[in-house]
C-alpha cells in the first residue's frame, strides 16, 4: 500500500505506510505510474475541493484498467441556528461579505486567498496549516498557523476575542474542522460556505470502513481473475 500526497503541506503528519509526495503529470502520468507500480486498486481520498486531482484519478484508473473508488466524506448540513450563505467560490465569497468593513475569519487554506485582496476594507483573521508567504497585500490581516482538529470551545473563544462577525469556510465535512461551524452557530455569526465542486462519475464510498471493505472486495476480485 502506498499513500500519495500532493505536497502542499510542508510537514505532513507521519503515516504507517510508504509515502509518495508530489504530482504525477496529469491523468496520463498517473495512469503510467499505476501501470509501472503494478497497482491493483486506487482510492481517491483527496480533499473534497481537490477537484482536478479527483478528475485525474478517475481518468487514470480507467486508462490503466485499475479498480477505482472515491472516498467522499459527507458534507456538513445546516441545522437550526446556522446562518449560512452558500456561494460558488472565493470570489463570490468576497462579494457576499459586503461593502461595509467587517471582521472576517477566513479558513480556506493558502491557495484560495488571492481574491480577498480586492476587498481591503475588511479586517481579516486567516488560519492555515502552513504560513501564508508572502502575506496578502491587505492593510488589516493577521494570521494563525495551526493544524486541526479544532474544538468548538476553542474556536468560540477565538471568534469572541477577535470580534469576528463572519466566517468563510469550505464545506469540508468531518469532525476536525467542524468546531468553527458549531462556534459560529452558538455566537449567531454568519458563515459564507463555499459549495463543493462536482465529483467524477465513479463508484464512491462515504466512510473509511466502507473504503476498506471496497478494497478487500476489489483485491479479491482481482486475484480471482488472475490479474
Amino acid at each position: 500500500m502506498t499513500l500519495s500526497l500532493a505536497g502542499r503541506t510542508a510537514a505532513p503528519l507521519p503515516h504507517a505506510v510508504p509515502l509518495r509526495i508530489g504530482g504525477f503529470g496529469g491523468a496520463e502520468g498517473l495512469a503510467q505510474y499505476l501501470v509501472d507500480a503494478r497497482i491493483d486498486a486506487l482510492i481517491d481520498a483527496t480533499h473534497p475541493y481537490a477537484a482536478v486531482m479527483s478528475q485525474h484519478a478517475a481518468a487514470a484508473a480507467r486508462r490503466a484498467g485499475v479498480a477505482f473508488a472515491a472516498l467522499h466524506r459527507p458534507p456538513w448540513q445546516a441545522v437550526a441556528g446556522d446562518r449560512w450563505i452558500e456561494v460558488g467560490g472565493a470570489r463570490a465569497a468576497v462579494e457576499a461579505i459586503g461593502a461595509n468593513s467587517r471582521n472576517v475569519f477566513v479558513t480556506l487554506g493558502r491557495s484560495g486567498l488571492a481574491p480577498f485582496a480586492a476587498a481591503p476594507q475588511h479586517r481579516y483573521l486567516i488560519r492555515s496549516i502552513d504560513p501564508v508567504v508572502p502575506p496578502l497585500a491587505l492593510p488589516h490581516a493577521s494570521y494563525i498557523t495551526a493544524r486541526g482538529p479544532f474544538s468548538e470551545e476553542g474556536d468560540r473563544a477565538l471568534m469572541a476575542t477577535r470580534e469576528i462577525d463572519i466566517v468563510i469556510s469550505k464545506n469540508s465535512g468531518g469532525n476536525a474542522a467542524y468546531g468553527k461551524i458549531a462556534a459560529a452557530r452558538a455566537l449567531g455569526i454568519e458563515v459564507i460556505m463555499l459549495r463543493r465542486p462536482p465529483t467524477p462519475d465513479a463508484p464512491a464510498v462515504h466512510t473509511v470502513d466502507a473504503a476498506i471493505a471496497w478494497l478487500d472486495h476489489a483485491l479479491t476480485s482481482t486475484a480471482a481473475r488472475g490479474v
